[in-house]
């Protein structure tokens, strides 16, 4: 079972520049990520990620008491059982990198406004719902 994941470098540099001007630390920016990445119409499964050199991140930081939330989320998203090998490290690094691609891009087109992010976030899921 991996409790450990390796990010890849665009990844570390999203997180470190949105987390210098919100004070949002990895493992937030990490749930978040996997939030908007689990959101997307095309499957993770066509998301490629073999970059490695980024952040390490521990299963118990990024996931916590919900961790069985999380793989479930996955699992749902995907369509099939999957074993928790397959679940953390290798799902959560491919959700944790795409969605960092999206949570920069919607950062930045909130003009780096923690507060307009975080509304416009919460104001898409509502609509959804």
């Amino acid at each position: 079972m991996g409790f450990r994941l390796k990010t890849s470098r665009k990844t570390k540099t999203i997180f470190e520049e949105i987390g210098a001007s919100s004070n949002l630390k990895p493992f937030a920016l990490s749930k978040i990520a996997v939030s908007m990445s689990l959101r997307e119409d095309t499957p993770i499964d066509e998301f490629e990620s073999n970059d490695v050199t980024g952040l390490e991140l521990q299963r118990s930081t990024v996931t916590g008491e919900y961790d069985a939330i999380f793989k479930a989320l996955i699992q749902m998203n995907l369509g099939k059982k999957i074993s928790d090998d397959e679940y953390y490290p290798y799902y959560m690094k491919l959700h944790i990198d795409r969605g960092a691609e999206l949570l920069a891009n919607k950062y930045k087109y909130s003009g780096g406004n923690l507060e307009k992010f975080l509304t416009q976030i919460l104001n898409e899921r509502n609509a959804s719902i």
